[in-house]
Formats: structure tokens, sequence, C-alpha cells
């Protein structure tokens, strides 16, 4: 898993959490074909949703639609989340996961990552000086890991935890598990802007230099938690733009 570290670039459509919701491809699809992107960033967490377990029919259907997006948009970066290294890593047991769907679930995101180039698959991307994570790149974690090296590039940096595994990453402060919105936990680096998901949210939620965008999940009788809006976000001025 190793990010491919993109510059000069400014607008770049963002799909949020998906969890089996397939309509959400076909969306970005409409979107995509009315307007052009220079990168379109997935933040994960394709897998899993409320009592669907046994809905292998939902699962395939979600993967399928994946497939045919990424197959159509080779600019698209793709970020594991927890619900979907879950299916590719031993002991790594998520809340929602289907022992019905496991090897659905790991065919079909082995399937979707052999649709796009190597470098597009990742924990963390960065496009000019904004990083997209499923959940964000804290300073507790770079500490922990990271602590004797006096200075340590970041483009190193995101190379070394692009290769980690189920024993770093199923941390709560890693880039599949963290919470730092409401500035709960320090971001790494401070300069620099992030955009995650795996959080819930409203609406789109900036908080200086983070903005969560997992406003496509549902409680759990179904009722939409968010607004359920794309957006893009223009990785020059750190603004976003609702569609």
């Amino acid at each position: 898993m190793i990010s491919k570290v993109v510059f000069n670039l400014s607008k770049v459509l963002v799909i949020p959490d998906v969890h089996l919701k397939a309509w959400m491809l076909e969306q970005a699809s409409e979107i995509v074909e009315k307007e052009h992107f220079d990168k379109i960033v997935m933040l994960g967490d394709l897998m899993d949703d409320w009592y669907q377990e046994m809905n292998l029919e939902l699962y395939q259907e979600t993967i399928d639609a994946v497939v045919r997006f990424v197959s159509s948009n080779q600019n698209t970066l793709f970020c594991y989340g927890n619900h979907d290294v879950s299916y590719l890593w031993d002991n790594a047991y998520e809340s929602g996961y289907s022992s019905y769907a496991e090897e659905i679930a790991a065919e079909g995101i082995e399937r979707i990552v052999s649709c796009l180039p190597r470098e597009s698959t990742a924990f963390i991307h960065r496009i000019d000086n904004v990083l997209f994570s499923h959940a964000g790149l804290t300073e507790s974690f770079v500490i922990k890991h990271f602590a004797y090296e006096s200075k340590i590039d970041i483009d190193d940096l995101i190379a070394r935890i692009n290769k980690m595994g189920v024993e770093s990453m199923w941390e709560g402060d890693s880039p599949i598990w963290a919470r730092p919105q409401n500035y709960s936990m320090r971001l790494y680096p401070a300069d620099m802007f992030q955009v995650v998901g795996h959080t819930p949210v409203e609406a789109p939620l900036k908080e200086d230099n983070l903005l969560t965008l997992d406003n496509f999940s549902t409680y759990s009788n179904g009722y939409p938690i968010g607004d359920e809006k794309f957006v893009w976000v223009d990785t020059k001025s750190w603004e976003y733009h609702v569609i």
C-alpha cells in the first residue's frame, strides 16, 4: 500500500463511507459525467451496514457498483476503511462484520483494488498539502510509532504507514479508527489539511484543518444521519463545495 504524491491539482470529488449503498456510486457517476474532477477519492468503508449481515445480494451489488465506477474513473484513489480491512486481515472483527458475506466481501475488495493502479489504493493519500484517509492521521499515532526519529519527511511517513498491518492499524488513534472531531485528538502534521470519513455527521463538518464527510451513514432504523450530499474539495484553498 504505497501512496503516490500528486501535485498541482485542485478539484477533488470525495465519496464518503458507502456502507453497502450502491446507489451512491450511481449518483457519483452522474456527477462526474456532468463535471470534471482532477481526482476522485473514496474514503472507504464500502462494506457492512445495520442488520445486513445476511444480505449477500446487497454486498455483491455494492461491489459490482464500485467496480464499474473505478473502472470508468481511473483517476480514483481508494482509502481503506476499518470495515474493509476487517475482511482482509485475521482476527480484525468489526461491528457489523458478516461471517456469511466474508468470502464475497474479501474477494470483492481485492477485485476493486485490482481495477486500479497499485498506488491508487492506500490508507493515506496526499494531494498537494491535503491528506485523505478514512479516519485521520493523528499526532499520537505518529509519536507512538516514530518517536525516536528526530525528523521524518511527510511523504516517507505516509509511505511507511501505508505498509502497516493489523497490529498497528487496529489501534484507536490509527488512520482507520481515529476520531479527531471536536478537537479530541491532535492531527499530524498541524500545517496540513485532512479530509476524513468514519465519524457520522449531519452535514460536512469543517473544524480548522479537518473536514469530516461521513454524511451518508444511517441510524440503526435506516434513517439518514446526514444530508447525503456530495462535495468536492479544492486542495489549494482547502475549501469544500456542496454539489
